[in-house]
């Protein structure tokens, strides 16, 4: 433990490739004198810089960025830093297994989804740089079963979680492992009806870009249209 977080105050850099997010984020945990957020990065070149010159306690970490994401991060800061690298706490909207299982085997201490409170997230930041690992309600299970050599067992939508359903992706199928992690985000949502606008405010991602990951999964499953879709998705218990 660094310290800082020895003394009680916990330094925090925060890496998304949402400026707005990450502005919401800082501004949440200026209200907790406890932690201390010493700036944030919205590409992995940036962040990995970023955490080396600042040093903090910990990482809140994206998962889902260009050149590569959290995993490039996790591995670029360690690759500079060695035993003196932070601790890493995932901070994603996604609850999908894969995505879970990627960065804790990179070297993260915790993942947590974006629906999680100020407070809350602000005791999940505490406890990492005390040591601890904090994951979201049902997210635990992935872990477990991962580190024991079992595949991940399916989630059903976690209320906790505030979105679709994070597990029941159908391994082997050639459509569904065609689709990208946001891809396949976008397909639960298309799946549950919500609307383009509703699903970039869920994934803080632009219309334009639902649009575009929409259509690639409308091209990739061969669907006409999103009725179509949705009875797909059902028939895969994708929804």
């Amino acid at each position: 433990m660094s310290p800082q977080a020895t003394a009680g105050r916990c330094t925090v850099y925060l890496v998304d490739d949402h400026a707005v997010f990450r502005a919401g984020v800082t501004a949440e945990l200026a209200s907790s004198e406890a932690i201390e957020v010493l700036g944030g990065a919205g590409t992995v070149s940036e962040a990995v810089a970023g955490i080396v010159a600042e040093t903090p306690d910990v990482v809140l970490l994206d998962v889902h960025m260009p050149d590569g994401g959290g995993p490039a991060v996790l591995r670029g800061v360690q690759d500079a830093m060695g035993g003196e690298a932070p601790r890493f706490l995932a901070l994603s909207v996604s609850d999908a297994a894969e995505d879970v299982i990627s960065v804790i085997r990179g070297g993260a201490r915790g993942y947590v989804t974006k629906t999680i409170s100020g407070d809350e997230l602000a005791e999940a930041i505490g406890r990492i740089a005390e040591g601890d690992a904090v994951f979201s309600p049902r997210l635990a299970g992935f872990v477990l079963d991962a580190f024991a050599g079992q595949p991940p067992a399916p989630a059903e939508a976690s209320a906790a979680a505030g979105g679709p359903a994070a597990g029941a992706l159908v391994a082997q199928d050639p459509e569904v492992e065609s689709l990208t992690p946001r891809e396949k985000e976008v397909l639960r949502f298309l799946a549950r009806g919500y609307t383009y606008k509703e699903i970039a405010e869920e994934l803080f991602i632009s219309v334009k870009t639902v649009e575009t990951h929409a259509s690639n999964v409308l091209r990739k499953t061969q669907q006409s249209n999103r009725h179509a879709l949705s009875r797909w998705a059902a028939s895969r218990r994708l929804d």
